[in-house]
């Protein structure tokens, strides 16, 4: 075939990543820790597709727990075949596929010791160093590593059943959600294909999932612990119910009104999970959780949406108050902030006032 008739006719992207894994026994399909919606849809429709096109084992799996209410609602309603381990150790006959996490980060429970992976799919930014796979479809652009694994379908003329259409798009609904005029053209076509067989009662079911009592005393000792800097806000909990809520809360307050910069902190287990948001506008998030985490922990993640954790540093629940001092002084100085001017988001008179 001429070089002319090749560049009409490119290889697809599904079938580079087929053909990166079709000599393996077993296929393991790994997401990052305590899985989001994104992780566990993409995760699902790479399984999905493997056993269609391929018809060999394929397990889907991850590290942690799913915490937030959603999720384990989605969980329970879409049933994916989902696998929480401990730990894995992959043999030389398994196949590792990452998906929406990155080769080199430290979020997901290979690490470089126990396996390299053949491929990675992933949406957000690189934070580290590029290795040289037999696959990576790395898309920073799209809004959703589910958008990317719908592509492979579409490629395949392979039309998801129900469930996995629902949990697909209801993943690309929770990564654009907040941000809905930053959909990339790839999330567009792929919420176009996905609407006809995806289910929207299931997904309004999950939601409005129920929330626990935990989860409303945590919110209220967020609220509390909220000071803002002229644009920017900081919030550090002792505490929270698990890993999600981190998240969740910096979601809310980027919301307040003036705000263009969020940085949430919380203690779950021995670690401190930190969760950023940017104004679309405003800086780049991921930059900004790698400048406030520098010397003392990792992170990344979007332009607008970032995360990172600094491990092992809480005792008996706390973190040391250097610690957390360092933490917030770098963030403030990574968003050009005087750190002398905060003041709570909710004074207490405030809430005296309205009660």
């Amino acid at each position: 075939m001429s070089a002319t008739a090749m560049s009409k006719n490119p290889i697809k992207r599904s079938d580079r990543l087929l053909q990166a894994i079709s000599d393996y026994s077993q296929i393991l399909v790994v997401t990052h820790d305590n899985p989001d919606p994104d992780a566990i849809a993409t995760g699902w429709a790479v399984r999905w597709l493997i056993r269609k096109k391929l018809a060999k084992p394929v397990r889907l799996i991850a590290g942690g727990e799913i915490v937030r209410a959603e999720n384990r609602y989605m969980i329970k309603r879409l049933e994916p075949p989902l696998e929480l381990v401990q730990g894995l150790e992959p043999s030389d006959d398994d196949a590792v596929i990452l998906v929406d996490c990155g080769y080199g980060t430290s979020n997901h429970i290979l690490s470089e010791r126990t396996a390299r992976p053949i491929a990675v799919i992933d949406h957000h930014l690189s934070t580290g160093r590029r290795a040289k796979l037999p696959f990576q479809d790395l898309r920073p652009r799209a809004a959703a590593s589910a958008s990317i694994a719908t592509s492979y379908l579409k490629e395949q003329d392979l039309a998801p059943p129900g469930k996995l259409a629902t949990a697909l798009l209801y993943a690309i609904r929770t990564e654009t959600k907040a941000y809905e005029t930053h959909h990339s053209r790839l999330d567009h076509s792929a919420i176009q294909w996905l609407t006809p067989s995806a289910d929207p009662a299931v997904i309004a079911e999950i939601e409005n999932a129920p929330l626990s009592r935990a989860y409303f005393a945590d919110l209220v000792l967020a609220l509390e612990r909220t000071f803002i800097y002229q644009d920017t806000v900081v919030c550090l909990l002792p505490r929270a119910e698990g890993p999600e809520l981190v998240g969740e809360v910096a979601d809310l307050l980027i919301r307040c009104e003036s705000v263009k910069r969020v940085l949430c902190g919380a203690v779950v287990g021995q670690d401190l999970l930190v969760s950023v948001r940017a104004q679309w506008a405003s800086e780049n998030a991921a930059e900004l959780v790698r400048s406030a985490l520098a010397g003392i922990g990792h992170g990344g993640g979007h332009g607008h949406r970032a995360g990172g954790k600094i491990a092992g540093v809480a005792r008996e629940g706390r973190v040391p108050e250097q610690i957390q001092d360092r933490l917030r002084t770098q963030w403030l100085d990574a968003c050009h902030v005087d750190r002398q001017r905060g003041v709570r988001l909710i004074a207490k008179r405030e809430i005296i006032d309205h009660l």
